[in-house]
């Protein structure tokens, strides 16, 4: 007989669990329903006692509405402010930019400043009541009571901009134009409109009023290259702001906003307006009455004559300032904040670049519609001599000698042949074969559209031909384009080039952009033998005291070698039948051996010429800002002709050095040069040392510190040796007669 468990006790005892188990659920679900039923009539008798309706309930939906768009708002800004706090992570962030520079160039002479002139410096309490109120009133009428930015002042600013159909008044406030100059660039987009208004708030919240009005007076750009308007005070009036009469303040105030538009020695009529529209600022903001502005009306400010003063090299300071203060931010310079700096600065050859640029704009730049010019000259060894960012510094402070990224064109091209000459494969005279060949879609085509067919390598680089730069990359890569171009690249990257340089099929001929700098920086590696080098401005650095705390041949970055040397050798060689045979025939020097290539690009929006002599590394570029293409300017025209008249004037009476694996073809660069004046040709001496007669001035320097008199004797010394050494020169070595071609 089969066993029944379902009679057994334990199965009993288990099925009546279960069935307790099911009661509970049941009832607790219904207990809990039946509550919650219970909860919800109560809920809504209670919300029922804030029933509304018409215009009570249109008022309390757009409020909701309004709280779940400011919760979604506020997350919106939280992402937005990110970017610009993290501007101000680092605790130091105000000691960045404190510092006091004096610059002097190569030969000890003083040419500029920046930063902020501590020992000059004068506290806001000694200002001039009417300094502040002419700066206020024009530049922000409402900055004590605002919190950084001011919505009444840019719903008043919207509304004058509108009646006068244009841009009358800012809407920026002093707090905003502050963390524009401590944070920020002046390249006028969204993101940085943003990124100021959030500092601005950050800003009011760390630092006192009078802190922030301070530190804006201080650190504003007014013109003339001085910064500050203490600063202005002395280079406009000849005095400290502490003894400007209203006059000169409301001159002064109008420079904030548009320094290179109003500075006084630049457009005096100009000046003197907007220095009546400052004073009528004051006047209407309460500060002064009509009868107390009508003497400075009558009597505007006059700047002091500075006509016979050279402009300073700003070019050069803006980018030598950013150097120190790298060096300060990297812990070399120790904690002292004023600086004295004796820089590679060639102060004669600086201005000779800034002016034949600006003459070859204004004689030729309207033919070929070339608007901006770019010109950098340095030693091999890195030390840069000239810098010269544009047309008009006034006009533009955008250094498009450093910043500026624009399509090399064919001056990219040593980079393409040296890679393959260090590849084995190559030699100057292994034979190319210039002819149509395309990479998938994309077919190359020469300048001019012919085709050379065989043909020595140097020959194909001396007329710059693409086909066979394309070849090439191919070539390198072992059949393999990419590969070869990833070999081209990090060839450009050993001997310097920062800029990103994407892969893309065009690499070869130049179509990935670069600095001027970055060219100048390869470009060295070729003069010196194949060593990378750092460019610098900084020879010597000295602290408040007087003391030596940097010197570049002791602390600063060595040249290194990174390419051997009879890859160079081959490469220069050909480099120089690029000037002697080929596209860059206008760059010649008489006596003197040039290596360079050429670089247009395609519409002709970029012209270069980048060559080097055994001395000097000589850079230049034309072209327009907004990318507008010009006419038909080849790299072999107006930047060849550029690049002679500046270099021809730089090796003018220095010791010449020969070329990697070249011979030398003299011992020294001519002393005269022949230069158009008035119609007719006159001699001008080129007024510089030779490296030997440097070398005696630098030890004759370092007697005088030892003793003391080192400012008195010294300069005594300085100017007696030049002229001695100048008459030497021109007694031993007759004016050379100078091709005029």
């Amino acid at each position: 007989m089969a066993y029944d468990f379902r009679k057994a006790r334990w199965f009993r005892a288990i099925r009546n669990a279960l069935l307790g188990l099911d009661s509970w659920i049941d009832s607790t679900f219904y207990s809990l329903g039946v509550d919650t039923a219970e909860l919800w009539r109560s809920y809504a008798g209670f919300t029922e006692r804030f029933h509304v309706r018409g215009a009570t309930r249109a008022a309390v939906e757009i409020a909701c509405e309004g709280l779940t768009l400011g919760v979604f708002g506020g997350m919106v800004l939280v992402v937005l402010a990110q970017p610009a706090f993290r501007l101000t992570a680092s605790g130091d962030w105000l000691k960045k930019t404190d510092l006091a520079v004096t610059f002097q160039d190569r030969y000890g002479k003083e040419v500029g400043r920046r930063g902020i002139l501590h020992d000059d410096a004068v506290p806001l309490d000694q200002y001039p009541d009417y300094v502040v109120q002419a700066v206020l009133s024009t530049e922000d009428r409402r900055f004590y009571d605002h919190w950084g930015v001011d919505p009444i002042g840019l719903l008043r600013a919207f509304t004058v901009n509108a009646r006068s159909s244009g841009v009358v008044q800012g809407g920026s406030t002093l707090t905003q134009q502050l963390a524009k100059n401590l944070f920020l660039s002046n390249e006028r987009t969204l993101t940085r409109k943003i990124n100021e208004a959030f500092l601005a708030f950050w800003l009011e919240s760390h630092l006192t009023k009078k802190e922030i009005l301070q530190l804006y007076l201080d650190r504003a750009y007014m013109g003339g290259g001085t910064f500050g308007i203490q600063a202005a005070a002395q280079f406009y009036f000849g005095r400290s702001i502490k003894d400007v009469t209203l006059a000169q303040a409301a001159m002064l105030a109008g420079l904030f906003k548009a320094p290179t538009k109003f500075a006084p020695h630049v457009n005096l009529p100009a000046a003197r307006a907007r220095a009546n529209d400052v004073l009528n600022n004051m006047v209407v903001a309460g500060y002064l009455r009509e009868n107390q502005i009508a003497d400075a009306l009558r009597n505007p400010a006059s700047p002091v004559d500075r006509g016979s003063e050279a402009a300073p090299p700003d070019w050069y300071l803006d980018w030598a300032f950013d150097e120190i203060k790298a060096l300060a931010d990297a812990g070399k310079l120790g904690r002292d904040r004023v600086f004295t700096v004796r820089a590679a600065l060639d102060s004669a050859l600086q201005r000779k670049a800034e002016e034949t640029i600006d003459q070859m704009l204004r004689e030729s730049g309207p033919g070929f519609n070339a608007h901006q010019g770019a010109a950098i000259v340095l030693e091999p060894d890195g030390a840069v001599r000239t810098i010269v960012g544009g047309r008009d510094y006034a006009a533009s402070q955008f250094n498009r000698a450093t910043d500026a990224q624009r399509q090399p064109g064919s001056s990219f091209k040593p980079y393409v042949y040296l890679t393959a000459l260090m590849s084995g494969k190559f030699t100057p005279d292994t034979t190319v074969v210039d002819a149509p060949i395309c990479l998938g879609n994309w077919c190359p085509r020469n300048y001019g559209g012919s085709y050379k067919g065989a043909m020595p390598m140097w020959n194909a680089l001396a007329h710059s031909l693409n086909t066979v730069a394309v070849r090439l990359s191919v070539a390198i890569g072992d059949g393999d384009a990419k590969k070869g171009r990833a070999r081209i690249i990090a060839t450009a990257r050993r001997l310097g080039v920062t800029a990103p340089l994407p892969d893309t099929q065009s690499l070869p001929l130049g179509a990935d952009e670069v600095s001027p700098m970055d060219q100048a920086t390869g470009y060295s590696a070729f003069a010196n033998g194949g060593k990378r080098v750092k460019p610098y401005a900084a020879m010597e650095i000295y602290n408040s005291r007087g003391e030596l705390i940097y010197s570049h041949d002791r602390d600063g970055e060595k040249p290194v070698q990174v390419v051997d040397p009879r890859y160079i050798n081959e490469l220069v060689f050909m480099m120089t039948q690029v000037v002697e045979q080929g596209t860059g025939r206008r760059a010649q020097l008489d006596g003197i051996k040039v290596a360079g290539k050429t670089g247009t690009t395609n519409e002709y929006k970029d012209a270069w010429f980048c060559g080097y002599t055994g001395n000097f590394v000589g850079i230049v570029w034309y072209g327009n800002d907004d990318d507008q293409p010009m006419e038909k300017m080849t790299g072999g025209s107006l930047p060849a002709a550029t690049w002679h008249d500046i270099m021809a004037f730089a090796h003018s009476g220095v010791d010449l050095k020969p070329l990697p694996g070249l011979p030398l073809l003299a011992e020294q660069g001519p002393v005269a040069q022949l230069t158009d004046s008035g119609g007719g040709q006159t001699l001008k001496v080129r007024e510089q040392l030779t490296r030997k007669s440097s070398q005696a001035l630098g030890t004759i320097e370092n007697l005088m510190k030892s003793v003391g008199e080192k400012h008195s004797a010294l300069d005594l010394a300085q100017r007696r040796y030049a002229e001695a050494e100048l008459s030497t020169i021109a007694i031993r070595r007759p004016p050379p007669i100078v091709n005029l071609r």
